[in-house]
């Protein structure tokens, strides 16, 4: 009998639940056994909000036990990973993607529209934040932290002191609570993430009967959207205090699938908002995200970008899936 595989994860109830997924659906592929490993990481020590934590706070202790042998594998939120490459590191596989879009938790079940002027809404996310604003609401929006059970307690707790929270749907679906949505945001008005929903399962690159094996639980279209993405955020080399949005869906076209990427760029207080879109096929889905974000820098975007400060490439941190 082989030695379970030792799988490096924080120990949030979200990052176990997504973990534990992980797990299962390599062992029930393969028939290799796998054990957790919890990992605490800077920014599950820390009460700071997280885009004044620094780049790759909720990834940096994982990738240390990787290199160090400590664990064999780790499972990140993909949009935790900054864009540069971790050196002896490799992204062996991105599973099927949950739901990227981000959901509404509102008090008497109301949907956003129905709150009304000055509710006070919660969120961890600049990219939120700003969204938020730009829809001319006149909410009053608030930077929160925490994990979901505490940000879902001050909407529906009996100490509660928030009308809503927003957060994304695809953790609230791995801990079974959808139950507790009251919108799923059209991506219209509520633009994900870079990789939002995503995961990452990373192991070290010598390793190359483990990236072989860990290759069974890739998902093609799920890594070509979470490519394209990454592109577009890698290419704006925007810095941890910068709001940006992307969302590459896949679908069939007149000449086979294809990407269909929308990128934004908002400024924090909502009074700049930067949109376009563009296709193209899967195998050139980084030249897509690259693309677009070069017809956003034409349009300005840059100075938006500068207005929270610019960390320079490969050093994005927009935060927990939480």
């Amino acid at each position: 009998m082989s030695t379970p595989l030792r799988l490096g994860t924080r120990g949030s109830a979200l990052a176990m639940a997504q973990s534990g997924h992980v797990a299962e659906a390599l062992t029930a592929a393969t028939g290799r056994e796998v054990e957790l490993v919890e990992v605490v990481t800077a920014g599950d020590r820390s009460a700071a909000p997280v885009h004044r934590l620094g780049v790759g706070v909720f990834v940096s202790a994982l990738r240390d036990a990787l290199t160090a042998g400590t664990i064999d594998l780790a499972v990140h939120s993909y949009k935790d990973l900054p864009t540069a490459a971790a050196a002896g590191l490799h992204i062996a596989a991105v599973p099927a993607r949950q739901d990227p879009r981000d959901a509404l938790v509102a008090t008497g079940g109301r949907t956003l529209a129905e709150l009304p002027p000055g509710a006070v809404v919660g969120t961890g996310a600049l990219r939120r934040i700003a969204q938020l604003h730009a829809l001319g609401l006149q909410l009053e929006v608030t930077p929160i932290r925490g994990n979901v059970d505490s940000r879902l307690r001050r909407v529906l707790g009996p100490e509660a002191d928030l009308d809503a929270v927003v957060l994304a749907r695809a953790g609230l679906a791995r801990l079974g609570r959808t139950d507790v949505i009251t919108e799923t945001l059209d991506p219209m008005l509520m633009l994900p993430a870079p990789a939002q929903g995503a995961l990452a399962v990373e192991c070290r690159a010598d390793d190359h009967d483990l990236v072989e094996l860990l290759a069974v639980l890739d998902h093609a279209p799920s890594r070509a959207a979470v490519t394209a993405e990454r592109a577009f955020l890698a290419t704006l080399e925007a810095g941890c205090s910068a709001p940006v949005a992307a969302y590459a869906e896949l679908a069939e076209g007149d000449a086979g699938e294809e990407i269909y990427l929308r990128g934004a760029v908002i400024s924090p207080d909502g009074t700049r908002d930067l949109r376009l879109s563009r296709t193209g096929t899967p195998a050139d889905a980084a030249e897509i995200g690259k693309a677009l974000a070069a017809e956003l820098l034409e349009l300005g975007a840059d100075s938006i970008l500068g207005q929270e400060g610019h960390t320079g490439p490969g050093t994005q941190q927009f935060g927990s899936t939480e």
